[in-house]
């Protein structure tokens, strides 16, 4: 089932306009979600609008929107005040300008939009306005209402179509200063700089998002279908992270090798200590050691059994 659009009405550009319908470029409807439940029925948890000092559940028609203005007050507002002040763009998309797309900067980019045509009026003057975006080379700035609130729009010709990115305000981008002023200005040596693009350039490739996994989603798959199947669930153990401080260098020159230092210092740990007898195992690898032979295995097997099956082995002795 095609999705359903966000958002119908015209775009325009200065006199053409043709009727247009705005689709979520993305999704997230395919990722696993959860309902909350309660433990002792199994039924989901309901959740009520109540008033927050009295209590009582309150119902939709007597809920109305309030700016807090301090603890105890608020300036209401009522919907219709709210529908008093909506933009003559409400129910259009009209361009303003032309931009080049380099000058935006990501930080002001919020979400996709696919915009096409609504019904079969129209076509010509939304090719017009798709083919002048793209002989342009830029992208269009536009102003959109949705859910009350007007937003920047920039479109751009994508294939058969137009897409429109919303843009942020200014006064929703924070400023990098308020984070960036406090790191500290070092100094780069031109040997870790060549390592560092040596490795950059034996991880390089091409941009495949089709490669890409989420690991997170396919183990909650794997986690659900056992349930389901009642098969049993083992916590998994997880890796112990190292604190080991190694030098900048070093770990460039690693990363290179693709040896991690775990494992120089894991081959280093095995190595026997002047004047000790190197252990036969390390821990973990008990399924690695081969069966011992001979009256050494018999009190090996002696010595780890229970206290019970000493006591009969010392009886059959005795007999």
């Amino acid at each position: 089932m095609a999705p359903r659009a966000n958002w119908k009405g015209f775009l325009r550009l200065s006199l053409v306009t043709c009727p247009v319908a705005l689709f979520p470029a993305t999704s997230d409807s395919e990722k696993i979600s959860f309902n909350q439940i309660n433990r002792n029925t199994g039924h989901r948890i309901k959740y009520m609008k109540v008033d927050a000092d009295t209590g009582e559940e309150v119902s939709s028609d007597d809920i109305m929107k309030g700016y807090k203005v301090d603890t105890d007050t608020y300036i209401e507002i009522s919907k219709d005040e709210l529908d008093n002040i909506a933009l003559e763009s409400t129910r259009t998309i009209e361009i303003d300008q032309f931009v080049p797309k380099s000058e935006i900067d990501e930080l002001y980019l919020v979400r996709p939009y696919y915009i096409v045509p609504d019904g079969k009026v129209g076509h010509d003057a939304y090719a017009v306005i798709r083919e002048t975006i793209r002989s342009l080379d830029k992208v269009a700035l536009a102003r959109v209402v949705l859910t009350n609130r007007e937003h920047v729009i920039a479109l751009e010709a994508r294939d058969n179509g137009l897409m429109g990115m919303l843009l942020r305000y200014p006064y929703e981008v924070r400023d990098s200063a308020e984070y960036f002023d406090d790191i500290q200005d070092v100094k780069i040596t031109k040997d870790m700089l060549d390592l560092a693009k040596h490795i950059v350039q034996q991880k390089s490739g091409h941009f495949e998002p089709a490669t890409f996994e989420d690991h997170y989603e396919a183990a909650l798959t794997e986690l659900i279908n056992k349930k389901r199947n009642g098969e049993r669930i083992t916590s998994v153990s997880k890796p112990v992270s190292s604190d080991n401080v190694i030098s900048l260098m070093d770990a460039l020159k690693r990363s290179i090798s693709g040896k991690p230092a775990a494992a120089e210092k894991s081959s280093a740990d095995t190595k026997p200590a002047k004047g000790k007898k190197p252990r036969k195992a390390a821990a973990g690898q008990r399924e690695m050691l081969l069966p011992i032979s001979g009256k050494r295995a018999a009190k090996a097997e002696e010595k780890r059994a229970p206290k019970d099956v000493k006591a009969k082995a010392r009886a059959r002795k005795a007999g």
